[in-house]
């Protein structure tokens, strides 16, 4: 009996993580967006945040729960889905602590943690669902690290570089920050890979497989 209680209590410990992150990050991007006199916030385009954010971080579990034909939403990875949500509140809270201003290495930081974060959730959801051998889940995880890295400063760009203070250096912090998304990306799929070894299952093979 306390064999089967401890993987529901994980789950709601995860569950709550989960909604603790969503919860806190939407608020200071609400408090960004309506709250007037705030100067770390000016020219960061936080109203699209604000629609776009809240939007990201729910995507994952709602297409994860429509792909597993609706299960009670305890059962789902929530603690996958929470560090897929997290780079979003630590985007939001350095931006509310004006860190990106006052602390001159903590954009670096953060694109390398942060990718670390996303890609390490994106793993785990790759380990539940049917597993690739070692090295195809390890270059899946870096490849799609390196990828979104380069979608976020696309974004970036078009929504408040292009026409903002920051043009001039643009070009020099871009290729920063996709090398440190890029290497948060590469060191989430040696974490992902070492750590979940036991519990990945390899694929059948098709020809070994009945009809």
């Amino acid at each position: 009996m306390h064999a089967e209680r401890q993987p529901e209590r994980s789950g709601r410990r995860e569950l709550v993580a989960a909604a603790a992150v969503y919860v806190l990050t939407t608020l200071q991007l609400a408090i960004a967006t309506f709250v007037p006199g705030l100067p770390q916030f000016e020219g960061k385009a936080f109203g699209a945040r604000l629609l776009a954010y809240p939007l990201l971080m729910a995507a994952p579990p709602a297409v994860w729960w429509l792909a597993a034909r609706r299960p009670p939403l305890r059962e789902l990875p929530w603690g996958a889905f929470a560090l897929v949500m997290s780079p979003f509140l630590v985007d939001a809270t350095g931006n509310t602590l004006d860190l990106y201003d006052r602390v001159f290495w903590w954009d670096d930081l953060n694109h390398f943690v942060n990718w670390l974060l996303l890609c390490w959730g994106c793993g785990l959801l790759l380990v539940r669902g049917r597993v690739t051998p070692t090295w195809a889940l390890g270059l899946a995880i870096a490849g799609l690290g390196a990828l979104l890295a380069i979608g976020w400063e696309i974004a970036e760009w078009y929504t408040f570089i292009r026409g903002g203070t920051e043009l001039e250096t643009a070009y020099e912090d871009t290729l920063g920050d996709e090398m440190l998304g890029a290497l948060g990306g590469i060191v989430a799929s040696l974490i992902v890979v070492r750590t979940t070894r036991g519990a990945r299952r390899p694929i059948a093979d098709p020809a070994a497989v009945g009809p």
